[in-house]
């Protein structure tokens, strides 16, 4: 595995990577209708791009395809940490971590946050990660919830 800096030529990978990620998603812990409304059908690619274009993911390639992406602000803020339903359980978001991980000492970042999902929080929490608040969020009458948690960064961690 490979970790990437974004390039425009991934861009619908990128974008069809999370639509699966997430409609891969059991139902048991997000509904059809959650799934739909976090990511759409059709997926709007031109929406996909402008962000992909503003945001910068960091890429994780395996066999020349796209296994996962993280996105790092420049605030300290992880947008999103996706991987593809077929690399799940391969180390793809731990190693995309620590890339963002060392990417924000680099910064000089001191504190890193992230809206996690119900399917998320475990990971991020498994990175020292505390939850700060639990979120509702209403989109299209459908209810999602989401944890704000954050990471105070220092030398050891």
């Amino acid at each position: 595995m490979d970790i990437h800096p974004y390039s425009e030529t991934i861009a619908r990978e990128i974008a069809d990577l999370f639509y699966q990620a997430v409609h891969a998603i059991d139902s048991s812990i997000y509904s059809q209708a959650q799934k739909q409304v976090w990511a759409p059908e059709p997926i709007n690619y031109e929406q996909w791009f402008a962000r992909l274009n503003q945001k910068k993911p960091y890429v994780a390639i395996i066999n020349q395809s796209v296994a996962g992406f993280i996105e790092l602000d420049d605030d300290g803020h992880i947008d999103c940490t996706y991987t593809h339903p077929d690399y799940q359980g391969m180390g793809v978001a731990t190693s995309l971590y620590k890339h963002v991980l060392a990417q924000a000492r680099k910064r000089n970042l001191t504190r890193l946050y992230v809206e996690a999902s119900l399917i998320a929080k475990p990971f991020f929490e498994k990175q020292g990660f505390a939850v700060v608040k639990k979120n509702e969020l209403i989109r299209g009458g459908i209810t999602l919830e989401n944890f704000i948690m954050e990471k105070y960064l220092d030398s050891r961690n």
